[in-house]
């Protein structure tokens, strides 16, 4: 199986704003009272390696995964790197950009955020290639919509 997910792109996952939106009003913490359990059949039916890209970490796992009922997932980290994360910041890149990238290599991945910016596209599509970059929004969350287009995408890379 494991050689079989080396094959798949990959789908860097967001939580707080992707699969916990923050709903109108004043931005803040959203809760896991606003998550929605069909979340859990839509990811595991795309064509992909799921990976949580949140500053939840492993948490994501303990919280999330089973209240959507996902296995245990790997979990992105980043090196902790102050220089580069200013020269990023100075540049207009997500704090998340250039680590994710280099977490796939060369395969294709999509990355579900409710933060990515054109810099951060334009950033992939220089230094990587094959990538989509998702942008949801945080008010309502991954919606039918958006897996119809993170399964189209994935299927064709």
């Amino acid at each position: 199986m494991a050689d079989h997910l080396t094959t798949l792109p990959i789908l860097f996952l967001d939580v707080d704003g992707p699969l916990l939106p923050f709903g109108e009003g004043v931005p803040g913490t959203p809760g896991l009272a606003r998550l929605d359990p069909t979340h859990g059949p839509w990811l595991k039916a795309l064509p992909c390696e799921l990976i949580w890209a949140t500053t939840w970490m492993d948490d994501a796992n303990e919280h999330i995964a089973p209240l959507l009922g996902l296995p245990q997932l790997p979990v992105a980290t980043w090196p902790d790197d102050p220089d580069t994360e200013a020269v990023d910041a100075r540049q207009g890149l997500h704090w998340k950009t250039r680590g994710l990238a280099a977490l796939a290599g060369t395969r294709p991945f999509a990355w579900v955020d409710d933060e990515i910016g054109e810099k951060d596209r334009d950033w992939v599509a220089q230094h990587h290639g094959r990538a989509l970059l998702h942008k949801v929004d945080p008010r309502h969350g991954l919606t039918d919509a958006d897996y119809l287009e993170l399964d189209t995408w994935l299927r064709e890379n």
